[in-house]
């Protein structure tokens, strides 16, 4: 436990002294994939400039050769000699030094979403999908918290792409916090320009919560999740019961994580994929995933036997969500029982060859390995597995199983790698539909959707306060607005 405190954290970049420098990571935690973008001379320059601005001159020479060591090895310089030795998680409102209350909310979700109960990558400041950003470095940190200690509620901060512009003279009733992340002229949109400009740290992606300081880990999208797996049985199995039914998917880092909570509260029996032992661990040990195996054999049979005892179940598969479809069309194929009903996936597949999703021909950590040696060989490799991937959900679909893709780019990544996965000849319409269109659109077009809120003090009666008014709240919906809403799910 450190002897930091929260007022430490927000007085600025610890200078005098430096804080030691830490030549390798923590083998404790997961860890960003080192990212290699193909930077010349001048780029390299100019990111080492870019990390060096926050600094005074003469700390240069010996924080210059250390930056230029992270940025060689990890593809980007994420300062880790400034990462606060810090019990970093969400702490009530009060404890936080600052002077208005809305300064002090954005300090709990900034650190929140740097938890490492929460975070995907901690210490890479990588909250979820493999490259949502909090902050792009650790200076940052440092210097965002000092800027909230001092806002007030006439003042506005600025943030673009994880760096503070500074305070600025406003009014009461502007915006507090104006945050802008990974704005791209389109003509260097590419994923190769981008990830040159995320290594010389002028640009970041931000993710939808992470680089907005609003992620509240997967309880944010249980709702959401839950009400998916609902409709998708009443849309195509035309069922209200889940019993016996199951959900096949991939993915417990993230958002994802909530794939097993929402299997369970639905009804249903939830398989969720996960090739990180960390990932699945975590899930697990929190209490969102129930069982798990890495066995393929007790998979399935634990499947069956879910099926016919008719109990809602969440079952991990630690492994490659390729090898579990492709089991399971060997398992229809030999018996003529189709094990899955429902099917989808929650890999980052909006980061395809940088750890959003991994290739069945590798286990995890050589293909940890091969991502950052052989990028052009990891990119083929996604592809093929892509292919196999949409070849196994085909021929199960075929046969009456009902997918669906996430919001994750699984069917335009799956395209692009030339999976079959487009309607006849046509090259524009999917032959799977989308979550939002087609499952939650018409819950969606009423208004009514997945909604969350924060205990910002932290007391658990508190809480219970806020879960009560929810629930009294969508009683009265269920009993008395079923011409304006729909019924209580």
């Amino acid at each position: 436990m450190s002897s930091l405190s929260l007022a430490d954290l927000c007085s600025g970049l610890p200078l005098d002294p430096l804080p030691p420098a830490q030549t390798t990571r923590d083998p404790s935690v997961s860890h960003a994939p080192p990212k290699m973008p193909s930077l010349d001379e001048k780029e390299t320059k100019l990111a080492l400039k870019n990390a060096l601005r926050y600094f005074p001159a003469p700390l240069h020479s010996t924080l210059g050769p250390e930056f230029a060591r992270e940025l060689k090895q990890y593809g980007h310089i994420y300062m880790y000699r400034f990462r606060p030795h810090f019990d970093m998680r969400a702490y009530p409102i009060q404890d936080y030094p600052c002077r208005i209350p809305q300064a002090a909310a954005m300090m709990i979700m900034i650190m929140n979403n740097l938890d490492p109960n929460v975070a995907q990558f901690p210490h890479e400041l990588v909250t979820y999908g493999g490259n949502g950003q909090v902050l792009s470095n650790w200076a940052q940190f440092w210097l965002l918290m000092n800027y909230l200690s001092r806002l007030d509620d006439d003042q506005t901060l600025v943030m673009v792409s994880g760096h503070p512009q500074g305070l600025f003279p406003s009014h009461k009733w502007a915006p507090r916090c104006v945050i802008s992340n990974g704005m791209v002229v389109p003509n260097y949109s590419s994923k190769e320009e981008y990830e040159k400009m995320f290594a010389k740290g002028v640009s970041m992606y931000g993710q939808m919560t992470a680089g907005s300081y609003c992620y509240i880990g997967p309880q944010g999208i249980v709702h959401g999740t839950t009400l998916t797996l609902m409709n998708a049985g009443r849309e195509y199995l035309k069922l209200g019961d889940l019993s016996g039914k199951v959900f096949l998917t991939s993915g417990l880092g993230g958002m994802s994580g909530a794939q097993a909570k929402a299997s369970a509260v639905a009804g249903c029996v939830g398989v969720i994929a996960e090739v990180s032992k960390e990932a699945l661990l975590k899930r697990h040990k929190q209490g969102w995933l129930m069982e798990w195996t890495d066995n393929l054999d007790d998979c399935i049979a634990r499947i069956k036997r879910a099926k016919q005892e008719k109990k809602a179940v969440s079952l991990g598969y630690l492994g490659n969500v390729v090898d579990l479809w492709e089991r399971v069309v060997v398992d229809y194929e030999a018996t003529g029982e189709l094990l899955v009903e429902l099917g989808s996936d929650q890999t980052s597949l909006h980061n395809p060859f940088g750890g959003g999703y991994y290739p069945v021909q590798l286990g995890f950590d050589e293909a940890l390995q091969v991502m950052k040696d052989e990028p052009p060989r990891f990119k083929h490799l996604v592809q093929e597995s892509l292919k196999r991937h949409v070849d196994a959900i085909n021929k199960l679909a075929e046969a009456g199983m009902h997918f669906w893709d996430y919001g994750n780019a699984f069917l335009l990544e799956a395209s692009r790698a030339g999976a079959d996965v487009r309607a006849g000849a046509s090259a524009t319409v999917f032959r799977y539909p989308s979550y939002v269109q087609d499952i939650m659109g018409d819950l969606f077009s009423l208004g009514f959707g997945p909604f969350r809120w924060v205990c910002a003090s932290g007391l658990p009666e508190d809480l219970s306060t806020t879960d009560n008014i929810a629930l009294e709240t969508m009683e009265e919906l269920s009993k008395n607005g079923k011409k304006t809403a729909p019924p209580l799910l």
